[in-house]
């Protein structure tokens, strides 16, 4: 799934470990859930979206991931 984390946190000026302070998680989740390794469950993906003031659709992407899929599904023999 793509998400927009690594994008907005960049744009903060924030680093990965803020990031994880400030939503309760260890670094290493930050470094995986950008390096697309991790999804994020939905109450961390909304505490993310309130750290930087977005949705959480428009945080994790989801009309385009949305699209995609339905796109892979449509190829399916």
């Amino acid at each position: 799934m793509k998400t927009r984390i690594k994008e907005l946190r960049t744009a903060a000026h924030m680093t990965q470990q803020q990031l994880a302070e400030l939503v309760h998680v260890s670094s290493r989740t930050i470094i995986s859930i950008e390096k697309g390794q991790y999804n994020p469950s939905l109450m961390l993906a909304y505490r993310m979206a309130l750290v930087f003031g977005v949705t959480v659709e428009e945080l994790c992407c989801l009309a385009e991931n949305k699209a995609w899929e339905d796109a892979e599904f449509e190829n399916l023999p």
